[in-house]
């Protein structure tokens, strides 16, 4: 299926469609110039004295929070960025009443700023830190007024992000209830995402219908799987408009 008509196939399924669930990974943001973990100049491809894997680790947040929180707020809070045209799609379809969740790998709360209500964030969001003592939120802002750890202005507890770090579980309520998501849904759009991260690479497993969409602009392990498969760019797709005739 060439480009043109695989993206006018979306257009119409989103059209057509009553109960829509996207699932997304660092792909949505690199479009507002987040920069993803594993593309070409992703944070996988760039030199540091160790590998990120292991610095945004539990571990490693254990034994080196100095090099932890420098590396967090240099290479993962992007406080600057703006939600793109994908972002403000799916906000638009959630308001007329179509997309029903947003579930996202993504910790970079876009899809909450784009206006989007019921979105699903798997990997936690950089806007909600909590000190380890006495559980007093604190916003991004605050942990980048730091040049070490940031220390709770009431009790002195340390800060820490409410992102998922490995060797750290996952919320089981969100894992819950993106599962029941794509199980109810009639429209599945999987955008963004290289589905190489467990668990979340299963969750499309999970789906019934028969109009799965992959967008992505590397080909993955589960294009066999897709109804629709369109390898460009997200923003790109779910806005398109054929020019008329």
């Amino acid at each position: 299926m060439d480009a043109e008509l695989a993206m006018n196939t979306l257009r119409n399924w989103i059209d057509e469609s009553e109960n829509i669930v996207f699932f997304g990974g660092a792909g949505v943001s690199t479009e507002s110039g987040i920069p993803d973990f594993r593309g070409t100049g992703g944070l996988y491809n760039q030199q540091y004295k160790y590998p990120p894997e292991t610095i945004v680790s539990r571990k490693f947040y254990v034994n080196n929070l100095d090099e932890f929180y420098d590396f967090y707020r240099n290479k993962m809070l992007f406080l600057s960025a703006k939600p793109n045209s994908a972002h403000i799609e799916l906000a638009r379809l959630e308001k007329i009443g179509k997309l029903k969740a947003v579930i996202t790998q993504n910790i970079d709360g876009l899809h909450y700023e784009a206006g989007s209500k019921n979105v699903l964030e798997i990997h936690g969001s950089i806007h909600r830190n909590y000190c380890l003592r006495c559980h007093k939120c604190f916003d991004a802002s605050y942990i980048m007024s730091f040049d070490g750890p940031p220390c709770c202005d009431e009790c002195g507890g340390l800060v820490k992000p409410d992102v998922v770090l490995y060797g750290e579980s996952l919320d089981q309520n969100v894992i819950d209830a993106s599962i029941d998501a794509i199980e109810a849904c009639d429209l599945l759009i999987v955008g963004g995402t290289s589905l190489t991260v467990y668990p979340a690479n299963g969750f499309i497993n999970y789906y019934k219908g028969n109009k799965l969409v992959l967008i992505n602009k590397t080909p993955t392990d589960f294009d066999n799987k897709a109804d629709l498969l369109i390898h460009d760019s997200i923003g790109k797709a779910l806005t398109y408009k054929s020019d008329p005739m």
